[in-house]
């Protein structure tokens, strides 16, 4: 069975939640609220993931403006998300590696790989590239 992109659902979820500019930190807080909630499903169809990822770019772009002294890393980005879903570092053991592996990317002694990056990426249904550092 190959999944399609609907245009249609896309058009409700747009309709719905009405993402644009973020210029506010109540706009910022009601989106991440948002994301939250699509990140706590475990099965995101494509037009929820699609929303998801403009959200969190929306998202990024006002925290990147307004909150640079507390420049988030991809570290930082994966704690959020872990906390965000209620996950503990073993959840993690079978997408980036070994426990030990988990615990030093977790602790900051290890950055995270291209190859974990894209693992984490499909796991939380967000861009790769949320996870390496540039």
């Amino acid at each position: 069975m190959t999944l399609t992109f609907n245009s249609d659902i896309y058009s409700q979820l747009l309709s719905q939640h009405q993402p644009r500019i973020i210029k506010t930190e109540e706009e910022n807080e009601k989106f991440l609220e948002t994301v939250e909630e699509l990140l706590s499903r475990s099965n995101l169809t494509l037009e929820e993931d699609a929303l998801l990822e403009l959200l969190v770019k929306l998202i990024e772009d006002f925290e990147d403006k307004h909150y640079q002294l507390n420049v988030s890393t991809p570290r930082s980005r994966l704690l959020h998300l872990m906390e965000a879903r209620g996950l503990e570092q073993s959840h993690l053991v079978e997408i980036i590696g070994s426990s030990e592996i988990v615990a030093k990317v977790i602790n900051g002694e290890l950055e995270i790989t291209k190859k974990q990056a894209e693992a984490l990426g499909k796991f939380f249904h967000i861009d790769a590239n949320l996870f390496i550092l540039g």
